[in-house]
């Protein structure tokens, strides 16, 4: 990511309502919102929430796609993982122990579900 990718996408992530709609995808990951809904949720004039999703979309964190007479957009969340990546890419001067708490605060969220162990069943006899 280029430093003036990093700046407009942080610039579009500094204003309140941008931030709570960036949220808000992220929340709503994998099937998105459609932008009515999300002015609704966000109590947003939906020009205003155009406005906002236009700015956000710019900034490479928001993508959208025409579903019927819908406009969903979701959370670019592959934006989002360069921006981030950007910000710590040079995290502690090379000095992984450093890091280690940033990456470790991270897991909890995004860490795949563990499986159940399978329980055997004993056979019955008829």
């Amino acid at each position: 990511m280029k430093p003036q990718d990093a700046i407009a996408a942080l610039s579009a992530l500094a204003q309140v309502t941008r931030l709570e709609t960036f949220r808000l995808l992220v929340k709503h990951e994998p099937a998105g919102l459609a932008a009515g809904e999300l002015a609704r949720l966000l109590e947003v004039p939906q020009n205003t929430m155009s406005a906002h999703l236009a700015t956000l979309s710019r900034a490479g964190l928001v993508s959208s796609v025409r579903q019927s007479r819908s406009i969903i957009y979701r959370a670019d969340i592959d934006g989002f993982r360069k921006l981030t990546l950007f910000l710590i890419q040079d995290c502690c001067g090379g000095s992984a122990e450093l890091c280690a708490p940033l990456v470790e605060s991270l897991l909890p969220c995004c860490a795949p579900a563990k499986k159940a162990p399978r329980v055997k069943r004993a056979a019955t006899a008829e």
